[in-house]
């Protein structure tokens, strides 16, 4: 089943996946506060604005939040984090102001605010905008799975839950990233494969 990018997120741990059947030649790559899916060296150009982005921050300052999602979304969230807004606000507010991605198939921006004992997810599709708190492991997808569903999430660690996501069995896998959250200190990781 093909369900495009997708992220996954529970208290403590969320991680964000890259399945493209357009624009495969993507890799993430660490940055100084950021995790960033880019294009790979040998991509083909294109002026596609949804193709690069960070797909994981850590936010919160000393209070030690991360975002993970899908696209330009995920650094305002971070933003509002920042400022002190409670994470289903900063995602609430990120999301309606940039609604869904204005793109050929109207692809929902998703997205989740994960620290040590909670967890937001959210998504806004062209028919809605929704935002919950979850307290295990749950899925939302940019197609087939747009509902937020729960994921039987094993991993535990930030290294195991991006090799995790990329091994997920969906479609066009390209690369995968996540952040674990213990004791206010955010932890990031990624697998390219």
């Amino acid at each position: 089943m093909y369900v495009g990018r997708f992220v996954v997120v529970g208290p403590g741990l969320g991680a964000y996946r890259v399945s493209s059947r357009s624009f495969p030649n993507r890799h993430v790559t660490a940055r100084e506060d950021a995790l960033t899916v880019g294009p790979t060296p040998d991509a083909p150009e294109t002026d596609n604005p949804y193709i690069a982005y960070n797909c994981v921050r850590a936010a919160g300052d000393d209070d030690g939040l991360a975002v993970v999602g899908n696209g330009s979304h995920v650094d305002p969230i971070a933003e509002k984090l920042d400022l002190g807004y409670p994470p289903r606000d900063a995602l609430v507010t990120a999301l309606f102001a940039l609604d869904y991605e204005k793109d050929d198939y109207d692809t929902p921006r998703i997205a989740g605010v994960v620290d040590d004992d909670e967890a937001y997810i959210g998504t806004v599709r062209a028919d809605a905008l929704h935002v919950e708190r979850v307290t295990e492991p749950t899925l939302v997808a940019t197609y087939e799975k747009d509902d937020p569903e729960p994921y039987p999430l094993s991993a535990d660690t930030a290294d195991a839950a991006a090799r995790e996501l990329y091994d997920a069995d969906f479609e066009h896998t390209v690369c995968a990233a996540a952040a674990e959250v213990e004791d206010g200190d955010v932890e990031t990781a990624y697998y390219n494969g």
